[in-house]
């Protein structure tokens, strides 16, 4: 490129941050990774206006803002005068494609799931294995607006929830789920990044005492296919527990993320049954073996929504 101090401002230069330079152009965070409007740029030859510089620099702060990332300090050029170079417009458009899946805030945690997400009846009977499978489906308008989702901080949440008692492995299946399992984070993609000013990898597990047997930190969403995989799965602690386990597959279909649960209690000789009780509403538990998918959407004080509002279905068999 020409642009340096003392050099002639080229088209070609302004539409290299614009959308040609590899990595270090805006349309390819803003546009292709957030789903905003794309700059158009300038014609070969042409000239570059204040304005347009203005727009570009506008875009550069909206992507650090949203991410949190610092940039240089710079004045917008004025309409008449010469247009001279602005420090650092390459370092800073570099610095936030590198960091476009970081998100400094995120939206309001979205609750209203549709279905059932508690088993309320009892489970089991004598000392014989069962299972549990809880289903929750993340539908999107479609592809894209699932991609924009992610890519600009959304993050989905998986959390368990029992408290009932009345039988004996009622005391150990409420520990094993208050205490050893922790809340499942599903994001973007494989690669570290904060959102709200925590560390997510591409599924993370936060919370729990327990040290899951699988958890897909290189699994994300955009690593999901139609094929299910074991994102997480955790096991119960200590003998005639340690076969018990909590798992939860993920696939991608079209624009449905889904989230297969499965409690698995491989029987027990003093009785493997447990109770069912009272169901979960939004985030508020009962007490009941729940499985609960919600999620925070991205923030919408920098960026245009995108993504539209996913919907979240539950059942349970």
């Amino acid at each position: 490129m020409t642009y340096s101090t003392g050099g002639l401002i080229q088209a070609t230069d302004y539409n290299g941050f614009v959308s040609t330079t590899v990595g270090a152009n805006i349309n390819a965070t803003m546009n292709t990774t957030y789903g905003q409007t794309a700059l158009s740029t300038v014609a070969a030859g042409g000239s570059v206006t204040a304005t347009q510089w203005s727009t570009l620099n506008a875009n550069i702060s909206t992507m650090a803002s949203h991410q949190g990332t610092t940039i240089t300090s710079r004045t917008n050029p004025v309409a008449g005068n010469v247009i001279a170079v602005l420090a650092n417009v390459n370092a800073d458009i570099t610095t936030c494609y590198t960091n476009r899946f970081n998100a400094a805030t995120q939206g309001s945690q979205y609750t209203a799931w549709t279905g059932t997400a508690s088993k309320t009846t009892g489970t089991g009977s004598g000392t014989s294995p069962w299972t549990i499978t809880f289903t929750n489906t993340v539908t999107f308008a479609n592809t894209t607006a699932a991609s924009n989702f992610f890519n600009a901080g959304g993050l989905i949440k998986t959390q368990f929830s029992k408290t009932s008692t009345g039988t004996a492995q009622d005391t150990q299946w409420n520990s094993f789920i208050g205490n050893v399992c922790g809340t499942i984070f599903l994001s973007s993609t494989a690669a570290s990044k904060t959102l709200s000013g925590n560390t997510y990898t591409g599924t993370t597990n936060v919370g729990g005492s327990g040290t899951p047997t699988t958890l897909a930190t290189s699994t994300g969403f955009a690593q999901l296919t139609s094929s299910p995989v074991t994102i997480y799965k955790q096991f119960a602690v200590g003998s005639p527990y340690s076969s018990n386990f909590v798992q939860v597959n993920a696939s991608v279909s079209g624009a449905v993320l889904t989230l297969t649960t499965l409690w698995s209690d491989a029987g027990d000789v003093f009785g493997a049954a447990i109770s069912g009780g009272t169901a979960t509403t939004g985030i508020t538990f009962g007490t009941a073996p729940a499985t609960v998918t919600t999620y925070f959407p991205p923030e919408t004080t920098y960026l245009t929504n995108t993504w539209g509002t996913p919907t979240v279905a539950s059942s349970v068999a």
